[in-house]
């Protein structure tokens, strides 16, 4: 399994890619992989720090891809602030992030960690007190991600 990820710099350039090159790219890729899942999102805040999309200080990915219940995703939204964001700025370890929204309630969360240790010492020490703190089980209808180790000779 791949997982690629593309940042745009704005709208106007993304349509700009569909318009003019997707297709011509897609049909030179045909029969390379098995299925595809694309979801655009729109980023909504920093997690930490000014979020770039530079690699080199992170060795994994944190990918988090969440459905919450529409009457949910207000305060959803404010625990990503004011719960969820505070913890993973002050772990040993986090580099950097971002929180995306979609259509229809839907969000992701990607954090970039130096190590899948600082990571995995983040979900041990954290998540069920920051879940239980946030009312996650309440808001999520759905959640679904990876960790994703990163391979800097993919980076472009």
């Amino acid at each position: 399994m791949a997982h690629v990820i593309g940042f745009w710099e704005s709208r106007a350039f993304y349509d700009s890619f569909m318009a003019r090159s997707h297709d011509r790219l897609a049909s030179a890729q045909v029969g390379t992989f098995k299925d595809i899942q694309v979801k655009l999102f729109d980023h909504s805040f920093d997690v930490k720090t000014g979020f770039e999309a530079k690699f080199a200080d992170a060795d994994v990915v944190r990918l988090a891809h969440l459905k919450v219940h529409a009457d949910r995703a207000e305060h959803f939204t404010l625990m990503q602030q004011k719960v969820w964001n505070p913890a993973m700025a002050g772990s040993p370890g986090m580099v950097r992030g971002l929180f995306g929204e979609a259509p229809e309630a839907e969000f992701l969360v990607l954090s970039m960690w130096r190590s899948a240790a600082e990571h995995g010492k983040y979900q041990v020490d954290r998540v069920e007190r920051l879940s239980a703190r946030a009312q996650t089980e309440t808001d999520i209808a759905g959640v679904s991600g990876d960790i994703v180790g990163l391979e800097p000779s993919w980076t472009v």
